[in-house]
């Protein structure tokens, strides 16, 4: 059994007990990690292709360690113009360890629970501005431009749509 799964931003075609190297991922070594964008799964003669992912599948890894890849010299050069620059790179990678491809079935509990996690934080954000001056400049710091826009359009402040997020700051403020 074989699958075609999403890790990272790329596509990688993976078996159970397969080791495979992708690009850094945040979870510790050691942890366990799945993957339910599942774009085709292959099953003998049996083949499931997702349109674009596949409802209920999951792939199951482990994260064995950190590392970084081999060297790569980027060298550029432009004949009889004295112009040479010499750059290299070593990209982050982790290597992790297929422990099961599950096709059907599969709870995808993770995303809800990050969805819900935005939505919490959001009210309390809204109503702090309220309570006290000094909490409020906080606040108004870890907001998105966006977020402001629609602090700024709630108390009609207008001109917003040119101002930059100092700005936008500064006329909540004086309001």
């Amino acid at each position: 059994m074989y699958a075609i799964v999403e890790i990272a931003g790329q596509q990688f075609k993976v078996a159970k007990d397969q080791k495979v190297f992708v690009h850094r991922l945040p979870e510790q070594e050691g942890e366990k990690v799945s993957f339910d964008n599942v774009l085709l799964i292959g099953d003998g003669d049996k083949v499931t292709v997702g349109a674009p992912a596949i409802d209920g599948a999951q792939v199951g890894a482990k994260v064995l360690k950190h590392l970084k890849g081999d060297k790569v010299i980027v060298f550029k050069k432009k004949r009889r113009k004295g112009y040479r620059k010499k750059n290299g790179h070593r990209q982050s990678l982790t290597e992790i360890l297929i422990e099961g491809i599950v096709a059907s079935g599969a709870k995808k509990a993770a995303p809800k629970a990050k969805a819900a996690a935005p939505k919490a934080e959001a009210a309390p954000k809204a109503e702090a501005p309220k309570a006290a001056p000094a909490q409020a400049e906080q606040d108004y710091d870890a907001m998105t431009v966006a977020q402001l826009k629609e602090v700024a359009k709630d108390k009609g402040i207008s001109g917003i749509s040119g101002m930059k997020k100092a700005e936008l700051i500064d006329a909540i403020k004086n309001v």
